[in-house]
């Protein structure tokens, strides 16, 4: 803040300097001499001294002292000075634009001609000295400045959840990162879900007034969602497991995990709103006998009603958190065996199991809205291509509600193909004893001795669902029958309805519509194969549940023994450069696929439907990639064919370019999908930015170009290949343009990250270098043009290709 001074001509300071004595014996004649009060063009007095300060035009003045006049100019200085501290004045001059008072005495308005204006009180000019007080004001009126226009930018249209963000990580001001804390509240849900990562990770490893900020907004989000809840829950965990035990014990994270993961924040109108709601019907005899609230996620047995909860195990998080288990355990066990048979055989058995406790308030996390899972057609899972681990896809049957929080779960509908078992004992042993058994679940269907239900069904209603194909396993209808013949526990006979006759037969005849094969080491390709509507419609027909309007099938990869955190960044780099493309009107396509981290070794995939790998396609057809082409979608002249070449092109240049950003390796053809519009879609991206298979940076090129891809562009001097380096060039400038946006995703994760991508010290000066913002875009063609060149001659591409056949039977 700069100070003001009066600015007064010399015969006045000199004048001013004089004692009050002499002051007072001025002559009559530095009086105002009076005019007329109407005629403004008339002849005009001499002026006033510029001692004396005159009343107004047209009157006699009263003549004031010229030490009383210096005093008032202070006294107006001084409020100046203490307006402008206020922010409230940048300058103010002595006269007012109107007639006005000053200190009680009335001054006139600039006057014409002889009359000669009040003096004006201005900015002092100089710069001040350093360490003073007025330096201090300058510097605090600078500040100021800034802030205001920091503020007009936060409250502004244009600022969003990316912004936020990064003056979240980068700002050093408590002040601003409180304001941005709070500025969260302010944006859409969705759109803060995408930054959860983020927000968690500084949470957990930035300072104290970042974690201040943002807690706040968690602490209100768990309150008022599960599913938020354990999301929150699951990356707090994942993101703590680097750091070292000790310090992961007492950390600001586990804290937080353990908050959410207590009854501490549950919404406080939660009861109530749940005593309001109608009591849903008994869905089993143990219903009709326990006095149960809404939330069919209470842990209780059929013949002690009591509740079983503990601190930190909240009966709200309860069910999900063990369903979630129960797929996990089940991917945990299936990598202890040798074969993908074996495997099969086991994952059925398994998820038969699993169905007993269906339907329950449980959901997936994947899917887009809210919804209660009430089957597992278990013969329809499937074990995913992997050497060492057992990551398997399972199809799940929903019904879709309001709010799976609040909305009844669905009364279990009785199967009618085979009768009511009454017993586990009676189920297929398929090679697990009775202590697997029991370890296999953390609900074991026995509620007597159960204190970690999650389901509400009675034991007397589990139901046995037939399988839809033959295997040599004990899940074969011929054990099932004899149990029901030898059974002695119901002596009455058993009814199968005519419509039921027909759909069994039905489904056994049904054959997948697909020219793949059943290959033994491969069971997925038929499955991944079938048009996912096919699919939809023929379990429709199977389920007890299909008749309802509400009914939804949707699917999920379940992994174990794998980190899923890489995969879930490079799912966020993916889906910010998609928007990119988008906002730039750029038409590349890739398809970004949800991650759920649940923990450093374990997590869900969404599947990518009606795609599949292109080592099944060569495997299973025996052709090249442009006679699969030509197979599966007609000439070179027919529309299909040339809509999947372009569909093919498009992906192939979005794909390249995400490649090379993010230095994703591990390119072989079984992590490259093809699906049924031509498109591809890169998978698994456990190697990107630093990391590499074995950390020997084996494949060199920036992206996989083979000549089967250029093939089917139709060659290197086709019009389609031009159009793909076309693409590359117009998808790098306008991810260069918004490369902030990229950049600050994988600068925040590197934060206290112990992950094999952020090996190094260079990781994000390389990723920023890869942008190329010193180009111009004439060099950015060259650069492009080099890029495509050396791919497509790299001859490492082709030597890992040949490593993954000869060691994997990856074509």
């Amino acid at each position: 803040m700069g100070d003001t001074d009066v600015e007064l001509p010399a015969p006045q300071e000199e004048e001013l300097q004089q004692s009050p004595s002499t002051s007072s014996s001025s002559s009559p004649s530095h009086l105002l001499q009076p005019a007329s009060a109407g005629s403004s063009d008339g002849p005009r007095g001499p002026s006033p001294p510029l001692g004396i300060i005159s009343e107004g035009m047209g009157e006699v003045g009263m003549v004031i002292d010229p030490e009383v006049a210096k005093k008032a100019c202070q006294e107006v200085l001084q409020k100046v000075k203490l307006l402008k501290g206020e922010g409230e004045s940048e300058g103010v001059e002595c006269a007012p634009a109107e007639p006005g008072l000053v200190n009680g005495n009335a001054h006139p308005e600039p006057a014409e001609g002889g009359v000669l204006k009040p003096p004006k009180i201005r900015e002092e000019a100089e710069e001040p000295l350093p360490g003073t007080v007025r330096s201090a004001r300058r510097r605090q009126k600078n500040n100021s400045s800034k802030q205001s226009w920091l503020l007009r930018l936060f409250e502004s249209k244009l600022f969003d959840v990316s912004m936020a963000i990064s003056y979240l990580y980068n700002s050093k001001e408590p002040g601003v990162q409180a304001y941005i804390g709070n500025r969260l509240f302010s944006f859409r849900y969705e759109d803060v879900d995408f930054y959860l990562p983020q927000l968690l990770n500084m949470y957990i490893h930035m300072d104290e007034d970042v974690g201040d900020a943002i807690k706040p907004y968690v602490v209100h989000r768990c309150r008022q969602s599960i599913s938020f809840s354990l999301q929150c829950a699951w990356l707090l965990g994942a993101y703590s497991s680097d750091m070292h035990i000790s310090t992961q014990r007492h950390s600001r994270g586990t804290k937080l995990r353990k908050l959410i993961l207590s009854d501490e924040l549950k919404p406080a109108s939660q009861r109530l709103r749940r005593e309001l709601l109608p009591c849903p019907p008994p869905r089993s005899k143990s219903d009709a006998t326990v006095s149960i609230s809404l939330s069919s996620n209470l842990k209780r047995t059929a013949s002690n009603p009591k509740v079983e909860s503990s601190q930190d195990e909240p009966v709200r998080l309860t069910p999900q958190r063990e369903f979630m288990k129960s797929l996990m355990g089940i991917g945990k066990r299936l990598a202890t065996l040798p074969t993908k048979e074996q495997k099969t055989q086991r994952l059925i058995s398994e998820l038969s199991l699993l169905n007993h406790k269906l339907p329950a308030r449980v959901w997936l996390p994947t899917a887009a809205f809210d919804h209660h899972v009430v089957r597992v057609p278990h013969t329809q899972a499937v074990v995913l291509n992997s050497k060492d681990k057992a990551p398997y896809l399972i199809y799940v049957e929903v019904l879709e509600c309001e709010n799976f929080e609040m909305s009844n779960v669905p009364v279990r509908i009785p199967e009618t193909r085979i009768r009511s078992t009454r017993s586990v004992e009676n189920l297929p042993d398929c090679g697990i004893t009775a202590e697997q058994r029991a370890s296999s679940f953390s609900t074991v269907p026995n509620y007597d001795n159960d204190d970690e239900a999650w389901s509400v069904d009675d034991i007397g209603e589990l139901q046995v669902e037939l399988p839809e194909i033959h295997t040599n396993s004990c899940d074969n209808i011929s054990q099932f029958s004899v149990d029901s013949i030898t059974s002695q526990e119901s002596k009455e006979p058993v009814f199968i309805a005519a419509g039921d006759i027909r759909r069994r037969l039905s489904e056994q005849l049904a054959h997948t519509p697909t020219t793949f094969k059943r290959d033994p080491e491969d069971p997925s390709a038929v499955a991944l194969k079938e048009p996912w509507q096919e699919k939809v419609t023929r379990i429709r027909e199977g389920s007890p549940y299909g008749h309802l309007p509400n009914w939804r099938l949707l699917s999920v990869i379940v992994k174990c023994g794998d980190d899923l955190r890489q995969e879930l960044l490079a799912f966020q780099v993916l889906k910010q450069l998609q928007s990119i493309w988008e906002q730039e009107r750029v038409p590349l396509w890739i398809k970004p696929y949800k991650i759920l981290v649940i923990s450093s070794d374990s997590g869900m995939i969404e599947p990518v439907v009606n795609a599949v790998s292109i080592h099944q396609v060569k495997k299973q057809s025996q052709l090249s990639l442009l006679d699969y082409f030509l197979q599966d979608h007609g000439n070179y002249t027919t529309e299909a064919f040339l809509t999947a070449q372009r569909n093919f092109v498009q992906s192939c240049a979005g794909y390249c370019l995400i490649c090379y950003l993010l230095q994703v390796k591990d390119r072989h053809n079984g992590n490259i999908l093809l699906d049924a519009e031509g498109h591809i879609i890169h998978i698994d991206f456990g190697f990107i930015l630093s990391s590499s298979p074995r950390n020997l940076g084996f494949e060199t090129s920036a992206f996989k170009l083979t000549s089967e891809f250029v093939d089917v562009m139709g060659g290197l001097d086709g019009d389609m290949f031009n159009y793909y380096k076309m693409l590359m060039l117009q998808g790098l400038i306008a991810a260069r343009k918004h490369h902030e946006k990229v950049v600050q995703i994988v600068e925040i994760m590197q934060q206290g990250s112990q992950l094999p991508c952020f090996h190094g010290s260079s990781t994000i000066r390389n990723l920023k270098e890869r942008f190329h913002m010193n180009l111009t875009e004439e060099q950015l063609q060259v650069l492009v043009e080099q890029m495509v060149d050396g791919s497509m001659r790299s001859i490492t591409t082709k030597l890992y290709d040949g490593f993954q056949y000869l060691t994997n039977g990856i074509m």
